[in-house]
């Protein structure tokens, strides 16, 4: 009987509040430049929007709109400017999360300083577990090197220490890690990894690309709680920051798990997008591209490696690095497992993400991608393969993105950090197909913009100014930077908005009548402003499907 007068009492609440109702039903956007968003310039911009429910079903006239909008709330954007929905074409949230939960390193500025970081760190998480951290990267480190055990045994002999590169694609342990992993001086390199050794043989503490997984075997998983609040960390940040889908790379079962349980529970604010490990990806594989019943958490296909990182010298280059002439980088995918895969995918029209970095290791992806899909780019078109940061091109390659229908997934952000060291890396011929964003799409290729955090900050400001400027932050630029690869502001609107919706499968990505109202809105106009005030400009708004999920108003 309780139950029954409850839910009663609940009915008429509802029944006597249609105001609300309405008032949840969708609102009138005005008072700013709101940017339809398809490729071509800044023409054809409605004076105001109308939303209900998940749609948008009005795109003209404030006068218009207000006739259409009778009973809904109104948004008075006061000069801000709205954009559709801002997707992250590349991004690792599990790694987003946890950076705001574990040692974070992104600032530290030389070997010393990472020491006392660690040491700081220790002193405030006594224990005997291994202290793990990530983001160091040493290129403007004074003292020009890479961390060692002997850096880090200075913190603790005894207690293992496991730091992991900025990039994802190499860590620094330190004695007792190296004794954890059972890592000696007779230790071969594995297959993909490399072991960095002293000249007398012994290991550097350095592991680099599949070498991790030696340390990575004996840490303590990750449990399903701290996956979950990582996740839910991450998916907050990113809406706050102003993306409405994360395009999430080597998922793992249990991040498709949380993923869809937050989602159930209405904790996901934004759409997902999963391309999962290779290890993981059975179900993708078998069954093809799938989404939950909300549809905010859809898998899309399978992440490969091609080879590792520039940074730490793992990217696969076509010759030897210019400052270490013994090296030419590391191949991680094995050819006969890997056109496999690639055949799986292809059967059930699943998506492939493959990350390539070094001018090899891209010409092998286009080269496999080719053998099992062939020379009709039709085919490859309707499936939407990709090529993960394509960030060092052989100049004859290029073209044959666009020939093969594969799309270049790129991080503009990567190009204005990169860019202080790559010329030591590559020397100045390798760098006219570096990072080259604006000969990819003269070339007519399809090129999706994100910004693989937490290796980058995960910042849609950033990357839109790194885009259009291919400036640092302070806006300085080398001489080796190749300025003509900048891109104009219309065509790095696309690569966040109107490009990726297509990859993925649909057919919006632009502010119109009967598209979803995925919607970003900053403080000002990107499209105008100068350069340098990008990255001043604040997220104001982000709308899902129609509901505000960051009002930073």
């Amino acid at each position: 009987m309780i139950r029954f007068v409850s839910l009663l009492l609940a009915l008429m609440t509802l029944a006597a509040a249609p105001a609300v109702r309405a008032a949840e039903d969708g609102f009138l956007m005005f008072g700013g430049p709101i940017y339809v968003g398809a490729v071509g310039g800044q023409g054809n911009r409605p004076e105001a929007l109308v939303v209900r429910g998940e749609k948008i079903v009005f795109a003209g006239s404030l006068v218009a709109a207000r006739k259409k909008a009778a009973g809904l709330p109104e948004i008075d954007l006061k000069g801000a400017a709205a954009y559709p929905g801002f997707v992250d074409s590349h991004v690792h949230l599990t790694g987003v999360g946890l950076r705001e939960m574990t040692l974070n390193l992104d600032q530290v500025t030389s070997v010393a300083g990472l020491v006392e970081a660690v040491r700081a760190w220790a002193i405030a998480h006594p224990g005997s577990e291994p202290i793990t951290g990530r983001g160091w990267i040493e290129t403007h480190w004074p003292e020009g090197r890479f961390p060692t055990r002997a850096d880090l045994d200075a913190v603790s002999a005894d207690r293992p220490i496991v730091l992991a590169r900025a990039d994802g694609h190499a860590v620094v342990l330190n004695t007792a890690a190296l004794k954890l992993a059972g890592i000696t001086g007779a230790t071969p390199d594995p297959v993909g990894g490399r072991i960095d050794r002293t000249p007398e043989g012994e290991p550097t503490g350095m592991l680099v690309d599949a070498a991790q997984g030696l340390i990575g075997a004996k840490l303590p998983p990750l449990s399903l709680a701290a996956r979950r609040e990582a996740l839910q960390k991450a998916v907050q940040l990113y809406a706050d920051r102003g993306w409405t889908t994360a395009v999430n790379m080597s998922t793992e079962a249990e991040d498709v798990q949380v993923l869809m349980a937050l989602a159930a529970e209405g904790l996901l604010p934004i759409r997902v997008d999963l391309f999962m490990t290779p290890e993981d990806a059975g179900e993708v594989l078998e069954r093809g591209p799938y989404e939950d019943a909300t549809g905010r958490v859809r898998v899309r296909g399978v992440k490969l490696y091609m080879d590792g990182a520039l940074g730490s010298r793992g990217a696969a280059l076509l010759k030897p690095y210019t400052d270490r002439p013994d090296s030419s980088g590391l191949l991680i995918a094995q050819h006969d497992a890997t056109l496999a895969i690639l055949k799986q995918a292809l059967a059930v029209k699943a998506q492939v993400a493959f990350h390539a970095i070094g001018d090899q290791g891209n010409r092998l992806v286009l080269d496999w991608y080719e053998a099992v899909l062939g020379s009709d780019p039709a085919v490859s078109r309707a499936l939407h393969w990709r090529i993960e940061h394509a960030q060092i091109i052989d100049p004859k390659d290029i073209p044959r993105f666009a020939a093969l229908g594969i799309v270049a997934s790129m991080q503009p952000s990567h190009a204005i950090g990169d860019l202080w060291f790559a010329p030591s890396r590559l020397g100045p011929r390798r760098l006219e197909g570096a990072y080259a964003w604006k000969s990819l799409l003269d070339s007519v290729a399809t090129v999706v913009f994100g910004t693989d955090a937490p290796v980058e900050v995960g910042d849609p400001r950033i990357e839109f100014y790194a885009a259009v400027a291919r400036r640092d932050l302070e806006g300085r630029s080398g001489a080796d930077w190749h300025p003509e690869q900048a891109i104009d502001r219309a065509s790095a609107l696309s690569a966040f908005t109107l490009t990726p919706n297509h990859v993925d499968g649909g057919d919006c990505g632009v502010l119109v009548q009967s598209c979803p109202a995925d919607i970003t809105v900053f403080s000002a106009d990107l499209m105008t402003i100068p350069q340098a005030d990008i990255l001043k400009v604040k997220p104001v708004l982000t709308v899902v499907a129609g509901k505000i999920v960051h009002d930073g108003r």
